[in-house]
């Protein structure tokens, strides 16, 4: 790379990301002068600077542990150059959020900066007891944490801990902005995570690359860039969808785009567009070109590196205009007004209006899309295809059935986390219920027989340098003593059992309802405790141990009885779970709020009940196919040996009926 290119790639992502913010914070106003209690204009225009500099410095921490988790070897001195340079930016992203909390804290406020006890009093009350000072306390905390365990840890497998905590520390900056409005809060929430996380991998793992450039060489870096431009497709995919969603969110109708706010938005797509130009040439051009050079070529060349500036500087434009939307006023009103708190019981509870009444046709009229499932079983699906697609170009064979039950187990997730299912599961137990019970029974019956593990195993090519892949990621999480103890055809059914009374008995049903976060976390959980249990009894892709199949099937019988005696209970009960939530909607269609809770306990008996014969069933053929298989080897042995155990068995008979004859 020549030096001139090192110099401005990231210079031209800071200077166009600095003038792209001063610029959009002056056309859409977001750094105007307030008519009452302006902070003045230190904070007004320190305030988004900062926040640049926290997305910036959070990418290069997040991007560089990515790139050494998924690309880089720990063999050689890229991977420990990588987490350097990750711990330098994680100090910059603790500093940069320090200051953003301290600006907001003046912006919100409005006090002077002085030494009394006054303003002291009010920092602490502020960073202690207000939401959004407490979000930028934690991220700051955060970040310093990173700071150390980037320098502390350089073993592989902890680092997908460190990589996780430091995708934490997004986590309080989705909850703040225009994402905590009202209407679709938990949309924009959505959205907005999606899009930190997979822009920060994108935009620092090309920061991380142009720092690395000097200790990959030629062939190391043709490897690297392979690997990158992988996340890179699948990032710009996320970022591009979930930025649609905000976009939707925020601008309301194709008029608004003609706003302040709009018209950055489509500079911000604009420049999304050109990036994922920059992408196609890269993938179909430079990276072909690389691969068919000789081993000792200057590799990838300099109009390369140009491409690599010209990049960082579209990005640093999108992140600088991303900076200034965030304080710019939006054309829908993200602020709940007191008219709309009062509206409906519903609309206090949920921040939306209360849904039709429920038909049975509007389970399947009635949408409410999650833009995190619904890329991730688009994803699901796409992989799984290239990996059969992959095995068949190579010559080996793959189970259609795997196939179409893999996809009808995507699709019907797709459905229970957008359809009518997860429309009418905030409102009516029952339809909450319903949704457990697909997702603890249906969607992994249909998954588990896909043997996801045994394809990537089969499919994904090993690598031979040391680092990480899709496929050793997997294996080593499948052969590892955690899942060996989860996996336990025992522990797995008392997670599958247990989980239903420790859910609906706890805070745990509360929090699942209430917060949108534990709303995804109770939707993982449903999936992981049932697959395991499935996996259990009729999986196909290896696990540590197996149980027979009469004691599978006296699992499976304790099982369901667990499941009759949850069912039954809610059905008998006269006390209503989340009386608070469930009794309070306002509803003034469908059964009461305990006629619908009974409801829901006879959809967990009954519904519920179906996969689990459909288990049983599966479980009896695979015993009796299992029976046949081994009275199969023993008649090829018998053909083999000439029935030579069955002449020594009735010769040993012989002769102790000639020892009893003495």
């Amino acid at each position: 790379m020549p030096r001139l290119v090192r110099l401005l790639a990231p210079a031209a992502l800071l200077l166009v990301a600095l003038l792209s913010t001063l610029a959009a914070l002056a056309y859409g106003g977001g750094a105007a002068a307030q008519l009452l209690a302006d902070p003045g204009p230190v904070v007004r225009y320190g305030l988004p600077l900062a926040k640049l500099l926290v997305n910036i410095s959070a990418a290069g921490t997040i991007g560089a542990l990515v790139l050494a988790l998924f690309a880089l070897s720990p063999k050689e001195r890229e991977f420990n150059t990588a987490l350097d340079f990750a711990a330098g930016s994680a100090a910059v992203f603790a500093v940069a959020s320090a200051v953003t909390g301290f600006l907001t804290f003046l912006l919100v406020t409005n006090v002077s900066i002085s030494f009394d006890d006054r303003f002291s009093a009010t920092a602490g009350q502020f960073f202690g007891q207000i939401e959004i000072g407490q979000a930028w306390l934690a991220t700051t905390l955060i970040a310093a944490g990173v700071t150390v365990l980037c320098f502390a840890v350089r073993n592989q497998t902890a680092l997908i801990f460190v990589t996780l905590l430091a995708l934490t520390a997004l986590l309080p900056m989705a909850q703040q902005g225009h994402s905590a409005g009202a209407e679709g809060h938990d949309a924009a929430i959505t959205a907005l995570g999606l899009h930190l996380v997979f822009a920060a991998v994108w935009l620092g793992g090309l920061l991380t690359i142009v720092v690395l450039h000097r200790q990959l060489g030629s062939d190391r870096l043709r490897s690297v860039l392979g690997r990158y431009s992988t996340l890179a497709l699948v990032s710009f995919i996320v970022v591009a969808a979930s930025g649609y969603v905000s976009a939707e969110l925020r601008v309301g109708s194709l008029d608004n785009l003609l706003t302040p706010y709009g018209l950055l938005v489509l500079v911000k797509v604009a420049a999304l567009i050109v990036l994922g130009g920059f992408g196609v040439l890269q993938r179909r051009f430079f990276l072909r070109k690389i691969a068919a050079a000789r081993p000792d070529a200057a590799a990838p060349g300099r109009y390369f590196w140009w491409l690599v500036v010209a990049e960082l500087g579209f990005m640093g434009l999108a992140s600088g205009v991303a900076a200034a939307l965030a304080r710019t006023a939006t054309p829908v009103a993200q602020i709940v007004t007191t008219e709309q708190l009062t509206s409906t019981p519903a609309q206090v509870l949920t921040g939306q209006v209360l849904p039709p009444e429920l038909t049975f046709a509007r389970y399947f009229t009635e949408w409410n899309f999650d833009i995190a499932w619904a890329l991730f079983c688009a994803f699901g699906i796409f992989f799984y295809l290239a990996g059969v697609w992959r095995l068949h170009r190579r010559g080996d064979r793959w189970p259609l059935h795997r196939t179409i039950l893999w996809v009808a187990g995507l699709v019907a997730l797709f459905y229970i986390t957008n359809g009518g299912v997860n429309v009418y599961e905030k409102y009516l137990f029952s339809t909450h219920m319903l949704a457990h019970m697909m997702l603890t029974m249906l969607v992994p019956l249909l998954l588990v027989p896909g043997a996801p593990v045994t394809l990537a195993a089969r499919a994904i090519a090993k690598r031979q340098d040391g680092s990480r892949g899709a496929r050793e990621w997997i294996l080593l999480a499948v052969h590892s003593r955690y899942a060996g103890i989860i996996a336990n055809p025992l522990v797995a059914a008392g997670l599958f059992a247990g989980s239903l009374y420790v859910f609906y008995y706890s805070s745990i049903f509360s929090w699942a309802t209430t917060d949108h976060l534990g709303h995804m976390w109770m939707i993982v959980h449903f999936l992981i405790t049932g697959y395991l249990f499935v996996q259990s009894l009729i999986g196909i892709d290896p696990v540590p141990y197996r149980l027979s199949y009469p004691f599978r099937l006296l699992l499976l019988i304790g099982t369901m009885v667990f499941h009759a005696f949850f069912g039954l209970t809610l059905m008998m009960g006269t006390g209503l779970l989340l009386a608070d939530w469930y009794g309070a909607m306002g509803r003034t269609w469908g059964l009461s709020a305990i006629g619908d809770q009974q409801f829901g306990g006879g959809i967990a008996w009954g519904v519920g009940e179906l996969p689990t014969i459909a288990l049983a069933i599966v479980v009896a053929i695979q015993w009796s196919r299992n029976d046949e298989k081994v009275t199969k080897r023993l008649d090829r042995n018998a053909d083999r040996t000439e029935d030579a155990e069955l002449i020594a068995y009735n010769e040993r008979f012989a002769k102790l009926a000639a020892h009893d004859q003495k």
